[in-house]
């Protein structure tokens, strides 16, 4: 990929993701204000349309799912993708080489959220658990976990206008039965999730003062003496000033963004307002952080870590005041000057972004209006 490839949604591109799957490397997802777009890139300049998805509102949240198989990979491809919407719903979005595009919806009313979900993630390990179960986290203080292929239909005797208004097929064998959700309550608004290939019972959550939650998501409360959530917290992350950084008004615009290193799962990064942390869950020294930095002095965003190449990891300017810019550190270097990637000059600003895997030189997709810029690192324009 030696030039930039630009994705015109049609509207403003609230969410990228990249697929990470194995077999599914070229897959990138794009939610914006009604739908989600479903891309295979194969080169700098040329790309395919896989699948178009309307969910009806704008796109909060996307997560992949380990089934997703890419064409270049499979005759017989697969694409699947849990979505979250603006009015706190969720969605799972399917489509293959043999059957058209569905939506599934699931997750509204009194069983789902009550709040913005900021993030979602489907389990992690290498079962077939981690096809089954997908987290979610909200503004609601909850994380919640659906199992998206529960034994027992609880609401099969309570009509459903989620599953008849997503069911358009009129081949199909039946409704679908409604997945379930094991919720776990924290203190503040929860701003993402991640999960790790090595392991399928945690999940990395983050809250919007700069914690961090290494969480047991398979422990059962009511097995232990007090039966609260925070028996499910294998290990809490702090970083003092982002959190007393959290407290003051003028930072009220800033949340974590908390990622897991794709290939040791003892590392943890974190950036909350100007500062980035990287934790050594190995070596925790009281919870000492084993890095501290600052990347963008009005705030940072977004958190990434690169797949391909994982000493590298990224974040993205939180104001506009900068324009469209991300700054890439080195771990190795982790207090050498990032190098800066300018995108577009004020006002834009980057709404998000994702690495790529798509092959060994690292690849940002980056979304700016209504378009999402693929381009390789080192590509100057």
């Amino acid at each position: 990929m030696n030039d930039v490839l630009r994705l015109n949604h049609g509207s403003d591109v609230y969410v990228v993701r990249s697929c990470h799957n194995e077999d599914g490397t070229d897959l990138l997802a794009l939610g914006g204000e009604h739908s989600v777009e479903v891309y295979q890139i194969n080169t700098a300049t040329t790309y395919r349309r896989l699948a178009t998805f309307h969910v009806g509102n704008r796109v909060t949240a996307l997560a992949w799912s380990p089934r997703s198989v890419s064409p270049s990979r499979s005759d017989e491809w697969v694409v699947e993708i849990a979505a979250a919407g603006i009015d706190f719903g969720l969605h799972l979005l399917s489509k293959s080489s043999s059957s058209a595009e569905s939506t599934f919806q699931f997750g509204g009313g009194l069983s789902g959220h009550h709040g913005k979900v900021n993030d979602m993630c489907f389990c992690g390990g290498r079962d077939e658990d981690n096809k089954r179960y997908v987290a979610t986290v909200s503004d609601d203080k909850m994380l919640m976990v659906w199992d998206l292929h529960p034994p027992l239909d609880i609401s099969s005797a309570i009509p459903s206008p989620e599953v008849s208004s997503a069911n358009d097929d009129s081949s199909s064998p039946g409704p679908r039965p409604q997945p379930t959700a094991y919720a776990i309550a924290f203190s503040h608004p929860l701003t993402t999730v991640d999960s790790h290939p090595h392991s399928s019972k945690e999940f990395l959550v983050s809250d919007c003062r700069g914690s961090v939650y290494l969480t047991d998501w398979r422990t059962d409360p009511h097995q232990t003496e007090q039966g609260t959530w925070r028996h499910s917290i294998v290990v809490e992350l702090t970083e003092s000033r982002a959190i007393s950084n959290s407290l003051l008004a003028t930072s009220s615009q800033w949340n974590a963004f908390a990622a897991w290193r794709r290939d040791n799962a003892d590392i943890v990064g974190v950036s909350c307002g100007p500062r980035f942390a990287i934790w050594d869950l190995s070596k925790l020294r009281g919870g000492k952080p084993l890095h501290v930095g600052t990347s963008f002095a009005d705030g940072g965003y977004a958190f990434r870590w690169c797949p391909t190449n994982p000493d590298y990891f990224a974040i993205s300017a939180h104001s506009n005041a900068r324009g469209a810019v991300i700054h890439v550190h080195n771990i190795g270097y982790v207090h050498a000057q990032p190098s800066v990637i300018n995108i577009a000059p004020a006002p834009h600003r980057i709404r998000d972004f994702d690495f790529m895997a798509v092959c060994t030189q690292p690849v940002l997709a980056v979304a700016l209006g209504h378009q999402v810029a693929a381009f390789a690192l080192g590509d100057d324009r």
